[in-house]
């Protein structure tokens, strides 16, 4: 044993060896060497194998100070701790704050080597010294790799094209150099609201058409827009009309209906309008009647379905669609296809008939025509029908409300989280990080937003992988049954479905706990951002989420 011993009895010794062991033990302690109880001399503890983790106060030379309790408290004479007291010699200790690189990663206060934090503000596998490059990988500096985890949890790494193998202690050196803005989380704290130019600008949610004297509101404007506006769908020919409990309007060439309670979100659907060209009954050519009368007959006899038994096999000239027992060929095939198929026109619902040397095929959604030597042509089913129907047509007044023009939706210039303006014709697109609860708004490769969200929790992830918006509604009632759960959300505002389950990213005024998982699956955004985003973002915006 080190240290110095005055001879005293060995009873004593024992007797005071077995009080310290006993009392250090109980708050895990290493014992200490005999000579250091027994005596008031000091012992440099980097001399004594035994002298770990405690010191004696060099002033009073029998206060013992405690490291573990943050050098707050001293011991009494009963052997017990009084934590509310400060030793002699010991002063105010305050605990130093943390420190960051440029790249956002906590720099450990011992070997200074950058520690990447997630949400929660803890290090990530701080054991593993992972850290973040200036582009934003989660980077392993064993072997230089980005660091990822897949759906089962599991640890994956994959090569990057950044600096992401620029070692840590590299990224300290560049820390005080100028340069780009990071986009990883913790560069600063996010921005509260929207980025700068949106405050005070907002697109019309209804416009009016003066060639046709009728407006275009809300989720309607939305799809026309987003559609092809006059150009696939013509402009509208009445105002917003009610058809069996469903919120109708027509168009030149179609009919746009509100089913607000679609389970996918898709809350404007293009009727069926073809549907209502079908004649009330199928007549019989006969051979003894005009040419007028024979030619109305195979007319109506083109309506007949085909059986799949009857049909030729499908090529390149033609096919079969069996849901509705009738096929598309040539010309009509052809532009079928380049209109986006079922989509636009739907299926078809008649074969090809002839009348006064014009050929017509009529489908679900629209009616098309081919004159002799001409290219085939949609015809505007939205007016027959609505003839055929005697619906108003009635010009309104046009009030205060804007003429449509499509300068009415250019935002104007936006400002990147540095400063910088960002590329106008750039792709909006969004990337979210499930394990970050944070989300990128870019346009081009500018950030315009970053902050935290809210993805669902567990038993009701969100799914990763690479999505479009679908459907846009300004406010939204959400009620349903999942994972045995009961919801009903009254008025969600700025909604944006990105899956056909009903997955979206909404406003959220029912919480502000953004950074931590709180929903059915749907991504949480601030009331503000995301009525921001909602503006923002076009129909089919793609949507990144990544683990």
């Amino acid at each position: 044993m080190r240290g110095r011993s005055r001879g005293k009895a060995p009873l004593r010794l024992a007797v005071l060896v077995f009080s310290a062991a006993a009392i250090f033990s109980s708050i895990s302690t290493p014992v200490l060497a005999q000579d250091q109880i027994a005596t008031d001399t000091w012992v440099d503890p980097a001399t004594d194998t035994q002298w770990t983790e405690a010191s004696w106060d060099e002033q009073s030379d029998s206060t013992w100070v405690d490291p573990n309790a943050v050098n707050q408290g001293t011991w009494n004479d009963d052997g017990t701790w009084d934590a509310s007291t400060v030793p002699e010699g010991v002063g105010a200790w305050t605990e130093p704050g943390p420190t960051y690189d440029a790249n956002g990663n906590l720099l450990d206060p011992v070997t200074g080597m950058p520690l990447a934090i997630g949400a929660d503000g803890n290090p990530i596998n701080a054991g593993a010294g992972l850290y973040y490059d200036s582009a934003g990988n989660l980077i392993n500096p064993a072997t230089g790799m980005a660091v990822s985890w897949d759906e089962n949890g599991q640890w994956v790494e994959k090569l990057v094209t950044t600096d992401s193998t620029t070692a840590p202690q590299d990224q300290a050196a560049v820390a005080d150099e100028p340069g780009e803005v990071y986009t990883t989380p913790w560069l600063a704290p996010p921005p509260s609201g929207p980025p700068p130019g949106y405050q005070n600008w907002s697109a019309p949610t209804t416009v009016y058409v003066p060639e046709t004297g009728h407006s275009v509101d809300g989720v309607f404007l939305d799809a026309w827009r987003e559609w092809g506006g006059t150009t696939a769908w013509g402009n509208p020919i009445t105002a917003e009309l009610t058809e069996d409990n469903i919120i109708v309007q027509y168009y030149d060439y179609g009919k746009f209906e509100y089913h607000p309670s679609d389970p996918e979100g898709r809350v404007v659907h293009f009727g069926d309008i073809g549907r209502q060209l079908q004649p009330f009954m199928v007549r019989r050519a006969s051979g003894s009647g005009s040419a007028e009368t024979n030619e109305a007959a195979l007319a109506a006899r083109a309506w007949v379905p085909m059986p799949s038994n009857a049909a030729r096999p499908d090529s390149l000239s033609w096919q079969y669609v069996p849901d509705t027992g009738h096929g598309v060929a040539g010309a009509f095939k052809a532009l079928w296809e380049g209109t986006g198929g079922a989509s636009y026109l739907g299926d078809p619902l008649t074969e090809q008939y002839k009348v006064d040397g014009v050929t017509y095929q009529v489908f679900e959604r629209g009616k098309l025509a081919q004159a002799a030597g001409e290219e085939p042509e949609v015809m505007p089913v939205g007016k027959m029908a609505v003839k055929r129907l005697g619906l108003d047509t009635t010009a309104i007044p046009q009030g205060d409300l804007p003429i449509y023009s499509e300068d009415l939706f250019t935002p104007p210039p936006l400002t990147a989280i540095d400063g910088s303006l960002a590329d106008p014709n750039g792709e909006r697109w969004v990337m979210i990080n499930l394990t970050l609860q944070y989300l990128w708004a870019y346009q081009g490769d500018t950030v315009l937003w970053q902050g935290y969200i809210s993805s669902g929790r567990a038993g009701f992830q969100t799914p990763p992988g690479e999505f479009y918006v679908m459907s846009k509604l300004p406010s939204q009632t959400m009620e349903g049954v999942l994972g045995g759960e009961y919801y009903n959300v009254p008025d969600v505002p700025d909604v944006m479905y990105f899956t056909e389950g009903g997955h979206a990213i909404h406003g959220t005024y029912w919480h502000s706990n953004f950074g931590t998982p709180m929903s059915h699956g749907c991504i949480n955004l601030p009331m503000d951002v995301a009525d921001w985003m909602y503006q923002w973002s076009p129909m089919g915006m793609r949507v990144e989420i990544t683990q």
